[in-house]
Order: structure tokens, then C-alpha cells, then sequence
């Protein structure tokens, strides 16, 4: 099965840091650059994609995008520095 299902974490404007989930990473970043994205990073543009997991479900993804927004700013500056944890 393919992992068409994906958390992604993006360094915004005023250096903080979106965890979003998607299934097209590429797509969603553009969003969020245009203004269209989570309502959150919207004047914090440009933003740059500096983590992604892939997942082979939705559940599993949704999963992990909680279990990232749960960790603090200290932890995930870690996880984009080294990759998974």
C-alpha cells in the first residue's frame, strides 16, 4: 500500500513552527504561502517545510500530527533537526 498520507511541520515567518497533516505536501505548503492554508499560519508567510512522515493511513497520520502538537517547542526543534523520533 502506498503512503499517500503525510505530517508535515513548517517553519513559518515569525520562526514558529505548524504541524498540518495532508495528503500532498507540495499543494499544502502553497496553500499555506498563498493565505489559504490553516487560518494559523495566514500572515505568518512565507513558510518553509522542514518535516515530513509519511503514513500508510489517515488514522495513523492524524495520529502522529497529535502526538507532534503535544511535544514542545524544545522537542520539536529536535525532531526537525534529527528526523523521527
Amino acid at each position: 500500500m502506498a503512503d499517500d498520507h503525510y505530517v508535515y511541520v513548517l517553519r513559518c515567518a515569525d520562526d514558529t513552527l505548524y504541524t498540518g497533516y495532508t495528503t500532498d505536501v507540495e499543494r499544502r505548503v502553497r496553500e499555506h504561502d498563498a493565505g489559504e492554508g490553516a487560518k494559523y499560519t495566514r500572515g505568518r508567510t512565507p513558510v518553509d517545510c522542514v518535516h515530513v512522515e509519511s503514513f500508510e493511513t489517515k488514522s495513523a497520520a492524524m495520529s502522529r500530527e497529535y502526538e507532534i502538537k503535544q511535544l514542545s517547542r524544545a522537542e520539536k526543534e529536535r525532531l526537525v533537526e534529527s528526523g523521527r523520533e
